[in-house]
């Protein structure tokens, strides 16, 4: 089985071995001077990790559910593809949303269809607008009457009517629906990207729909949860909060990095069934506060990353891509 270990950005050596099962002797091999081992050192030690976090992920695993059900490797609420601004992320996050539209109380089938790459099919049934909708919006959002100039764009009556986009006022963000629509959205799975059953709302001032999966929750599975042990505690080994792109063998995720700490990089594992990521970073020797900044990096893979599933070298269990 092929595996490829390599530390980004902070050495040009591609450390590579021929088996999965064992960490490479590149990345414990020790430099003559401090500064050079210090990164080796938290490479061999996340290579370490990733054979653990592997070797637990497989032992877990249910081939069946994995290769015959509906197993989701991301949130069921799709972003829109396209620019979103910092406050729409964070509206879509939170679930800050009201509703300019009537929800279908009704579905045109009880059923649905899953189209997975290879051509095959999986009947489903489906949820209806309302439990989406609730999904989406699992609270009242915040108070957000305008104070500022800002919120109420030029023509506009006010941030409640129709006409206003967003209404944008320090650290509060809601987003309109406007309209509510059965359809499709892509899914990243267990078998690859498929074409799923959506409910598609449009939201004003976003460049598409924000969809919920319509599939039933019993119909949905679950990935392996994986009991690897306790991480190593390696001064300078960060680990991954959230997978945010995956695109062919381009794959982007956030680092969760100390707000002092410097020259962060992904650190990534690389298997033929999996992928382990994590970084690493020159921690702060001064005083700093307590602060978990999250740092966008990103990797190429020797091949598109396709069913593989990407897993948090912290905890081995899936890192589910966020979108928005």
């Amino acid at each position: 089985m092929h595996r490829r270990l390599a530390l980004w950005g902070l050495t040009a050596t591609l450390l590579t071995a021929a088996c999965a099962d064992a960490p490479g002797s590149a990345a414990s091999s020790q430099a003559p001077d401090a500064a050079a081992s210090a990164p080796r050192e938290v490479a061999a030690a996340f290579e370490r990790r990733a054979v653990e976090v592997a070797a637990a992920w497989r032992a877990a695993a249910r081939p069946d559910a994995w290769r015959r059900g509906l197993v989701p490797l991301q949130s069921l609420t799709v972003a829109p593809a396209g620019e979103l601004s910092d406050e729409a992320r964070q509206a879509i996050r939170a679930g800050w949303f009201r509703l300019d539209a009537t929800l279908p109380s009704d579905l045109p089938s009880a059923t649905g269809q899953v189209r997975f790459p290879d051509g095959a099919t999986l009947r489903v049934p489906l949820t209806g607008a309302v439990d989406a909708y609730r999904a989406i919006r699992p609270g009242e959002p915040p108070d957000c009457a305008p104070t500022s100039p800002r919120s109420q764009p030029t023509g506009s009556a006010g941030a409640d009517s129709p006409d206003a986009a967003v209404t944008d006022v320090p650290g509060c963000t809601v987003l309109t629906v406007t309209d509510v629509r059965l359809g499709t959205a892509p899914l990243r799975t267990s078998r690859g990207e498929a074409t799923v059953p959506a409910w598609l709302f449009t939201v004003r001032g976003l460049p598409g729909p924000l969809a919920r999966v319509a599939v039933a929750p019993d119909a949905v599975g679950t990935p392996p949860s994986p009991a690897p042990g306790e991480p190593p505690h390696v001064r300078g080994l960060v680990y991954a909060q959230e997978l945010t792109e995956v695109a062919g063998a381009r794959v982007g995720y956030r680092l969760g990095i100390g707000a002092c700490d410097g020259d962060p990089a992904p650190l990534v594992y690389e298997a033929d069934d999996l992928v382990v990521v994590g970084g690493s970073v020159t921690p702060s020797t001064g005083v700093c506060t307590e602060q978990l900044v999250l740092h966008p990096v990103a990797v190429t893979l020797t091949a598109p990353l396709g069913a593989r599933p990407v897993l948090n070298a912290q905890t081995g269990q899936l890192l589910p891509l966020v979108t928005g």
